[in-house]
C-alpha cells in the first residue's frame, strides 16, 4: 500500500502551528523557565542521550507538532516503511533498508519471501570473505596478501562506506583503505603510482554495473592492473556488489566474487548490505555486526516508541518546525571528533537527495518549502571557521551537536579539552552575551558593540557514551528515520531521485568526442573553447 497522500498546509494543525509561530517568533530562548527543562525535552536510548531542550520550542508547540504529525499519518507511514509496503511508488519498489540489519530469526516478507534469510546469506559470505581477506589466507596472484583495498564506486556506493571508515579508523586493522569515485585522469595516474598490483583488492560497487563514472575508473583501473598482471588474474583482485550479474562477469569478475544488491534499498542506504564490505574489510566483520546491531536498535525505538519520546521524529518535527514556520533555509552538523569529517558529506547526500523534491505525492508542484541545506564540520575545526555566522551573523541556523562522553583512548586530557568546547558552544550560542555585561568589559569603547552576542540560537544535542560501531550505526539510523519523517510530513517522495538523471543526460551533448578531443589537448584559447561549448548547450 502507498503512503498517504496529504498536503500539509491543508490541515487543521498546520494553521495551528501558523498562529502559533506568531507568538514563538519573538520570544528569546534566555527567558524561558530553565527549571527541569532538560527533562521534559529530552530522551534516553541506550548510549545517547538527546536534548532538544536548547530549541525556541514549549510544551505547546510540541503538542501541536505532534498533532501534525497524526495528521499527516506518520504512524501509519512508519508501519509501512517497516513491512516492506511499495512506498517508493514512482519506482515501484519497497524501501526496506531496514531489514538489512535484522538480526536472524526475524521476518520480513517481500511478495512470499522471508528477504532476512536472502540477507544473512549474503553476511555468511560477507564473513568469510573479510576474513580470507584479513588473515591473508586469500592472496594475490604473486601469493602476496593483500595490503591495499580500492572502493570503486560513487554516491551512495562511496560515501556511506567512506564515512563509516573514517568513523571508525581507531578501529581499524593493517589494511590500507581508499575510495576512488570522481572521474579525475589525473588524480588516478597518481593515486595508481602509489600501489602495488600485486597486493591491492579492488571493489566495484554498481548496481546495475552501468554507472558511467564507476565504470569508467573501474576500466581504467583495471588496464592499469594488466599491465603486471594477466586477464585470469582479475578474479584474485576485482570483486563486485551489484545485481547485474552478466556485466560483472564480461568485465572479468568472478561469479563467485560477485555480491548482490537489492532493488528494495536505496543507494544512500545501502552500506549496510554488501555495499559495506569496504567497511567489513577495514575493521573486521565483527565490528561490522556491532554497527549493524547499533541500528536495528535505532529501528526498534523509531518503529516502537510513542512519538513524544521517539528521537528520530522529534528530529524531523523540529526540521519542519524551522523550515517551514521560521524559514531557516539551513541546518549545520557539527560532530566533536575528527574520526567524523566526512558525516556531513554523507548527510548531504541521505538527506538532499532524498527531501530535494520539487513535486509533491499528489504529482502536484509544492507551494512550501521542502528540503534543507545541510552542512559542517568537526568540532574545533568548525569554532575557528564559520561559527562566527552562528554568533553573531543574521542568519537562523538550527544546529545538531553529536559528542561523546568517553575517549576511545587513554588521553582524557584532550577528550575533556574537547568536550568543554563542545558544552562552551552550546551554551554561547544559547545564552549569547548582554550588552550589560560588555559594559562592565575593561577594553576599548570602540569595541564594545561588536562583544555583544545576540544568542537565541537553537541547538540540539546528540551525546553519546563513546564513538564505536554499534553507536555509529544506532546515530546514522537516526538520521536514516528523521530523513523519512521530514519527507512523510512534506508530503513528497524521499527514495526516487531523478534529479541526477537530467544532468547526466545533458552531459551526452558534450560527447561528441571527435569535436571535442579536436580542442581538448591542443593550444586553443579559452575564448575557442567557451565558444564551443556554448554551442552545444545552444
Amino acid at each position: 500500500m502507498a503512503l498517504e497522500k496529504i498536503n500539509p498546509t491543508k490541515t487543521p494543525s498546520w494553521n495551528k502551528l501558523l498562529e502559533h509561530y506568531q507568538v514563538m517568533k519573538d520570544c528569546r530562548m534566555q527567558d524561558f523557565n530553565w527549571q527541569d527543562r532538560f527533562s521534559r525535552f529530552s530522551v534516553q536510548l541506550e548510549d545517547c542521550c538527546y536534548d532538544y531542550s536548547k530549541n525556541i520550542i514549549t510544551e505547546e508547540t510540541m503538542a501541536l507538532l505532534l498533532e501534525f504529525a497524526a495528521e499527516m499519518k506518520l504512524e501509519d507511514a512508519i508501519a509501512k516503511l517497516f513491512s516492506g509496503d511499495k512506498i517508493n511508488e514512482t519506482e515501484d519498489r519497497a524501501v526496506l533498508h531496514t531489514a538489512l540489519r535484522m538480526p536472524k530469526g526475524t521476518a520480513v516478507k517481500l511478495g512470499n519471501k522471508n528477504i532476512v534469510n536472502d540477507v544473512h546469506a549474503v553476511r555468511v559470505r560477507m564473513k568469510k570473505f573479510s576474513r580470507e581477506i584479513i588473515s591473508g589466507a586469500r592472496t594475490g596472484f604473486t601469493n602476496k596478501p593483500i595490503t591495499d583495498v580500492v572502493n570503486i564506486g560513487i554516491g551512495g556506493s562511496d560515501l556511506g562506506p567512506k564515512m563509516v571508515t573514517d568513523a571508525l579508523a581507531f578501529y581499524k586493522n593493517h589494511l590500507n583503505m581508499h575510495y576512488v569515485s570522481n572521474i579525475d585522469g589525473t588524480y588516478l595516474d597518481d593515486f595508481l603510482s602509489k600501489l602495488n598490483p600485486e597486493t591491492t583488492l579492488f571493489v566495484v560497487v554498481s548496481k546495475t554495473f552501468t554507472t558511467d563514472e564507476t565504470l569508467a575508473n573501474a576500466t581504467f583501473i583495471k588496464n592499469w592492473f594488466l599491465k603486471k598482471g594477466c586477464i585470469l588474474d582479475i578474479e584474485r583482485h576485482f570483486v563486485a556488489v551489484t545485481s547485474n550479474d552478466r556485466l560483472a562477469v564480461h568485465f572479468g569478475i568472478a561469479t563467485e566474487n560477485i555480491f548482490p544488491m537489492w532493488d528494495w534499498v536505496g543507494g544512500r542506504f545501502s552500506l549496510w548490505s554488501a555495499v559495506g564490505l569496504s567497511i567489513a574489510l577495514s575493521i573486521g566483520y565483527a565490528n561490522f555486526e556491532k554497527l549493524l546491531e547499533g541500528a536495528y536498535e535505532t529501528d526498534l525505538h523509531f518503529k516502537e516508541a510513542p512519538f513524544e519520546h521517539n528521537i528520530p521524529v522529534i528530529a524531523g518535527l523540529l526540521s519542519v518546525w524551522y523550515n517551514n514556520f521560521f524559514e531557516a533555509q539551513t541546518e549545520a552538523v557539527i560532530s566533536y571528533s575528527q574520526y567524523m569529517k566526512s558525516f556531513p558529506s554523507f548527510l548531504q547526500q541521505m538527506i538532499m537527495e532524498s527531501n530535494g523534491k520539487l513535486m509533491d505525492r499528489n504529482g502536484e508542484q509544492v507551494t512550501y518549502q521542502t528540503g534543507n541545506v545541510i552542512w559542517g564540520d568537526v568540532g574545533a575545526n568548525a569554532q575557528h571557521a564559520f561559527f562566527q555566522l552562528f554568533h553573531q551573523g543574521t542568519k537562523l541556523i538550527p544546529v545538531e551537536f553529536i559528542g561523546y562522553i568517553k575517549s576511545i583512548n587513554d588521553n582524557n586530557h584532550f577528550h575533556i579539552k574537547l568536550m568543554n568546547n563542545f558544552f562552551a558552544q552550546i551554551d554561547a550560542l544559547l545564552f549569547g552575551r548582554t550588552k550589560e555585561e560588555v559594559a562592565r568589559f575593561d577594553c576599548k569603547d570602540i569595541q564594545k558593540p561588536y562583544k555583544y552576542f545576540e544568542g537565541n540560537n537553537p541547538s540540539s544535542v546528540y551525546l553519546f557514551d563513546q564513538l564505536n560501531p554499534k553507536t555509529i550505526g544506532s546515530l546514522i539510523a537516526m538520521y536514516e528515520h528523521k530523513t523519512f519523517v521530514q519527507g512523510v510530513l512534506w508530503n513528497i517522495f524521499s527514495f526516487d531521485q531523478f534529479g541526477v538523471e537530467l544532468g547526466k543526460e545533458l552531459s551526452q551533448v558534450y560527447a561528441d568526442k571527435n569535436s571535442l578531443k579536436s580542442l581538448i589537448g591542443e593550444e586553443n584559447d579559452n575564448q575557442t573553447l567557451f565558444s564551443y561549448f556554448s554551442k552545444k548547450v545552444n
